[in-house]
């Protein structure tokens, strides 16, 4: 019985004891090219602060352009400053006149109210008719949601 033994044990060999890297390399650069193109659209370097509310989130298949009004009233589209006469022209050439591109309106929660209708009004009357406001969710409990008990 031990000639039997020692049988098997040289047909099985040695163990390998090797790590096979490459599927992890590979899911690794997936990942990595992933966030290289969608981390620069996720963000906008205006910086806003944003009043905050319960509303839904917005969802969609397209990226909106993202229209900014910061503390000071200057106007942005995307992180270049422009005036709100030019901002029309701007938004038909990167749209090529297509009506029905979302287009978000970030405003300043400090700014004066009139100045943020002013931008919806010229990206509106210019026949935009996908404009939303952009604005913060708050950190606490949701509405309709008792907070929790400590």
């Amino acid at each position: 019985m031990q000639s039997g033994r020692r049988g098997t044990s040289r047909r099985r060999g040695r163990l390998v004891a090797e790590i096979n890297v490459t599927p992890f390399v590979d899911v690794m650069l997936v990942l990595l090219v992933i966030f290289m193109i969608t981390a620069p659209l996720l963000t906008s370097t205006v910086p806003v602060d944003l009043p905050q509310t319960q509303a839904a989130r917005a969802t969609g298949q397209d990226e909106p352009l993202v229209v900014s009004v910061n503390s000071g009233g200057k106007v942005y589209l995307m992180d270049s400053e422009l005036e709100l006469d030019g901002l029309v022209a701007r938004l038909r050439a990167i749209t090529n006149n297509n009506s029905e591109a979302r287009i978000f309106v970030r405003g300043d929660k400090t700014i004066n109210y009139g100045r943020v209708l002013e931008v919806m009004g010229a990206i509106s009357a210019a026949g935009f008719s996908k404009v939303a406001l952009v604005a913060e969710v708050p950190a606490g409990p949701r509405a309709g949601q008792t907070p929790p008990r400590r």
